[in-house]
């Protein structure tokens, strides 16, 4: 092979001793010590060079126990591998000046000799080489986990000049980073958490504000960046909290909601029962349980009327519980328990804010039984106020918290009740008449109890068997005597009259039986004043007794209130009023 200026290359790597162009460059390594093993260790992993062999007198060499394991040719002096390889580069690593005087005399004209200093350089620069390799491999992983990052990242040198900032940034922001790179961090953003750290030389945690150029709420977390003990710059990572705000503020509102939902669910009533559970004997109230059993097939207004204590409420139970709503809420509102102030709150609710006091959301009545049935009891007390937003109600179907901006589509059956004369009031002018045509489009009328007297022995002994089990007593019955006075009796307060008189019998009972006996001090302390006409009484209260004493004459039905009305000498407005005014059954 003619003899030129050769250069062998690998991967960059170039030899100071020219260039030449081969397939496999073959190579002989005079030298098997750390300096020998570190080169053979790099020239194996070099697809270009083929080594022919190893040389050491020191057959344990480390150099020697590579070169066996990856099957390369070892050689105890340089002569013999000189010898039995033709080379084109021999490396010689042993660093022994005479002997590489001696070397370059039997190397023959085309092979080329590398000396140990030239060695190391190359292996120096190959180790430079590949760890700016695996440095550039480490910056490219390195920007791809950064750029992948949600967060925004800045860094900046100790200056306050931007150096570098991640595309979460510029999706945070809105800035680009060919507009951010460069300019300083004083300049462009003064209160931020870098300028903090420079400014300081801690870290700044948790600290909450607007990105610079966008409307994005951050909370930022920078920490300075130290290197052999001296701050070089800072790093800042943020995060949009936007979203997590907009999320919080949707948490706290729906938090509210089951807060009113809490507050009302606790305050739900049992599940009602059906007409089956009515005790009825009397062909009347038969008749009046089929009206109603049909009528609560139906989706319209109903208006349950009668006498205090009838059993209107237990009606409304009924008419739900066999109603295609039957699986939905039934919320109960006593119009005449609640006061006047309170009562649109309740029915309506209310937002946040609305009022002093009004800390949280409140879902109102019609709310809490959309999709099911509200029963509002003793209607004829609603304020003509109120009557207006109810008939606005029942025409759009829809209602308004009251501090609400918007309606709220609602489906609900309303099945109301009251023991007043609806068309009293509204001749009075104290009720809507368009409200009353609304509301009464089925009226369930249910008898008093003295139009019923039928009914009083079934009634009697399911209180009695409710109230045995209630107060752990085993009364059997009531004798004949005591039938006969229950049946004689006019129960201006009804059923519910009837059911407090055996609860307190029962519960001073002694024997097993309920006797005339003990019926008797009740039925004569309702006489002795019904008949005190002699005392001296104040005007009020004989006013409050000559009413009680009119309505035991003539009764609580619309048609005795009028009689009674007539035979007081007052008209049947001023009834309804004392009667409201003074607290009377009726």
């Amino acid at each position: 092979m003619q003899k030129i200026n050769k250069k062998f290359e690998y991967k960059g790597f170039k030899s100071f001793y020219g260039v030449i162009k081969v397939n496999k460059l073959k190579v002989g390594i005079i030298g098997a010590g750390r300096g020998g093993s570190a080169l053979l260790e790099t020239l194996i992993q070099m697809d270009n060079i083929k080594i022919e062999g190893i040389a050491d007198i020191n057959s344990s060499a480390p150099g020697i126990e590579m070169a066996k394991n990856e099957g390369i040719k070892c050689f105890k002096t340089a002569q013999e591998l000189l010898t039995s390889c033709t080379l084109d580069v021999v490396f010689e690593v042993t660093g022994n000046r005479n002997f590489v005087k001696d070397l370059r005399r039997k190397l023959p004209d085309e092979t080329v000799l590398v000396e140990a200093p030239a060695v190391n350089i190359m292996l120096s620069i190959i180790r430079d080489r590949k760890e700016l390799l695996e440095i550039k491999e480490i910056k490219e992983q390195l920007s791809i986990i950064l750029n992948t990052a949600q967060e925004g990242i800045q860094m900046v040198d100790k200056n306050g000049i931007i150096k570098y900032v991640n595309q979460g940034y510029t999706r945070i922001t809105g800035i680009p980073a060919s507009k951010r790179i460069g300019t300083n961090v004083f300049e462009v953003s003064p209160d931020g958490a870098l300028v903090e750290v420079l400014r300081t030389g801690k870290p700044c945690i948790g600290k909450r504000n607007k990105a610079v150029g966008s409307n994005a709420e951050v909370i930022s977390n920078a920490s300075p960046i130290i290197i052999n003990g001296e701050m070089t710059g800072a790093v800042v990572v943020f995060q949009d909290i936007t979203e997590v705000l907009r999320l919080s503020e949707e948490l706290r509102r729906s938090t509210s909601v089951i807060d009113g939902l809490k507050d009302e669910i606790m305050k739900l009533n049992d599940s009602p029962g059906k007409f089956d559970e009515i005790i009825c004997e009397s062909s009347k109230m038969k008749k009046i349980i089929n009206l109603a059993r049909k009528a609560s097939r139906e989706d319209s207004t109903i208006l349950i009327t009668g006498e205090s204590g009838t059993g209107k409420e237990i009606f409304a139970n009924a008419i739900h519980a066999e109603s295609p709503r039957s699986g939905k809420p039934f919320i109960k509102v006593n119009c005449a328990a609640i006061p006047e102030n309170l009562l649109e709150s309740e029915l309506f609710g209310y937002e946040p804010g609305a009022f002093t006091g009004a800390s949280k959301l409140k879902l109102g009545k019609f709310e809490l039984a959309n999709g099911g049935t509200i029963f509002l009891d003793e209607i004829g007390d609603m304020s003509p106020i109120l009557q207006a937003k109810l008939l606005r109600v029942i025409q759009e179907r829809e209602i308004e918290r009251i501090g609400g901006t918007r309606p709220i589509k609602i489906d609900v059956r309303i099945i109301s009740a009251t023991n007043r004369d609806l068309l009293e009031l509204i001749s009075s002018g104290a009720f809507r008449e368009d409200l009353y045509f609304r509301l009464n489009v089925i009226n369930i009328n249910i008898p008093p109890l003295r139009e019923r007297r039928e009914d009083i022995p079934a009634l009697t002994k399911v209180y009695i068997d409710y109230f045995n089990r209630k107060l752990h007593k085993n009364i059997k019955g009531v004798t004949k005597k005591a039938e006969y006075m229950l049946l004689s009796y006019d129960w201006p307060g009804n059923v519910r009259e009837l059911m407090n008189i055996l609860e307190r019998t029962i519960l001073m009972s002694q024997g097993e039986w309920i006797t005339d006996d003990l019926l008797r001090p009740y039925f004569d302390q309702i006489k002795i004043k019904v008949n005190s006409r002699d005392a001296i009484l104040p005007l009020e209260e004989m006013e409050k007794d000559l009413i009680r004493r009119a309505l035991k004459e003539y009764g609580t039905s619309v048609e005795g209130k009028r009689k009674a009305a007539k035979a007081l000498k007052i008209s049947l407005a001023t009834l309804y009023n004392k009667i409201k005014k003074y607290g009377i059954q009726a």
